[in-house]
């Protein structure tokens, strides 16, 4: 390879690093924003309730895969979701030593008022500080965005 192909290559990947941290940085700020201005704050339980929500009734090893946190703490956030109804433990069919966790129509509705209550707020951002152009390139960036993550 050349030095100017190096060079090249050097500079696309220093872009490409600088280009992920911006948007690290401001998905981050939005995240957090968006829960403060909503009064729907992160915790554990919220968001194993949003998981929950997105893949369904799955094992307390599972949600600690996926939340990335140990089966112990996992156990104790699902515990403390059992005892607020939010959540049903029952036995797994196929391993009849695990558990399967699902939402309860309580933690249904306490988790998709959350989800509203953030989408209303990022719609009034949106329609109040945005223009139509401005709009479309969030839509780009958006599917752009997926890309990364599919």
């Amino acid at each position: 390879m050349s030095r100017i192909s190096r060079n090249a290559s050097s500079d696309r990947a220093a872009e490409a690093a600088a280009l992920g941290e911006a948007i690290r940085d401001v998905v981050s700020r939005l995240v957090k924003v968006v829960r403060e201005q909503s009064g729907t704050q992160s915790n554990a339980q919220n968001e194993t309730l949003a998981l929950l929500e997105r893949c369904g009734p799955v094992s307390i090893a599972t949600l600690a895969v996926r939340r990335a946190v140990t089966h112990q703490t996992m156990r104790l956030i699902v515990q403390k979701l059992v005892e607020q109804g939010l959540v049903t433990l029952t036995v797994d069919n196929e391993d009849r030593r695990a558990w399967v966790v699902d939402l309860t129509d309580t933690g249904r509705a306490q988790t998709a008022q959350a989800r509203d209550a953030r989408s209303q707020w990022l719609t009034e951002q949106l329609l109040t500080k945005t223009s139509r152009e401005e709009r479309a390139v969030l839509e780009t960036a958006v599917r752009t965005l997926n890309k990364l993550i599919d």
